[in-house]
């Protein structure tokens, strides 16, 4: 049976995976409500675990590192119990290649070289180039499915990253190119750097040390 998260789990966690972001981006994250949001966020500061910022156009919340540590060690405890296959390993392993090919396929989005310079700004004048890399996003939409199905089996939070990814790609596709790599949206790559995000923290991994 999946496991379902508590939700102090489930926004601690939110927390960490926006890295900095107010009470109702929070509260869309972890699936729930504002006042929990709030009741949570006051135990939590309380506890030293996230801080609050309200400046001119700036109100949001964001892990302490003693609140990375809480969460770190909230995950682990959650994959003990609800892991017991090491199912999120197993896929994690098989989302590193995929990973790779992602990280390519946005440089490629974002750099097309010249022979003047191997690092010219895409200008998307290049209909072929730039179909190839939404083609490329397309066939990675595709393999993430599967994944994102075995996570979600296993632990509920998973559920809906690759709903996210493909409606982002439905956008990109349309034309709207932001929906590829700007991160203030929920675009393909910030769902997909999410979802890492969430694989080595759940699974204790330094991105510093990854592979």
């Amino acid at each position: 049976m999946t496991h379902q998260s508590t939700p102090e789990l489930l926004i601690l966690h939110a927390v960490r995976l926006l890295g900095f972001a107010d009470s109702t981006a929070v509260a869309e994250r972890a699936g729930t409500n504002h006042d929990e949001i709030l009741r949570v966020m006051r135990d939590a500061e309380r506890a030293g675990w996230v801080q609050h910022v309200a400046f001119a156009d700036l109100d949001g919340w964001s892990l302490t590192d003693a609140g990375k540590a809480e969460n770190e060690r909230q995950l682990a405890a959650e994959r003990k119990d609800a892991d017991r296959q090491h199912t999120i390993e197993t896929v994690y392993q098989d989302f590193l290649p995929l990973n790779g090919r992602l990280l390519r396929a946005v440089t490629d989005w974002q750099i097309k070289p010249t022979m003047a310079d191997k690092f010219a700004p895409n200008d998307h004048t290049d209909n072929a180039w730039d179909q190839h890399v939404l083609d490329e996003l397309a066939a990675l939409g595709t393999e993430l499915t599967p994944l994102s199905e075995r996570l979600s089996n296993v632990l509920a939070r998973f559920n809906g990253y690759a709903t996210r990814y493909d409606s982002a790609l439905q956008k990109a596709s349309s034309g709207q190119h932001d929906w590829i790599d700007k991160t203030d949206l929920d675009s393909c790559h910030r769902v997909w750097f999410q979802l890492h995000e969430d694989l080595i923290a759940t699974l204790g991994i330094d991105r510093r040390h990854e592979g």
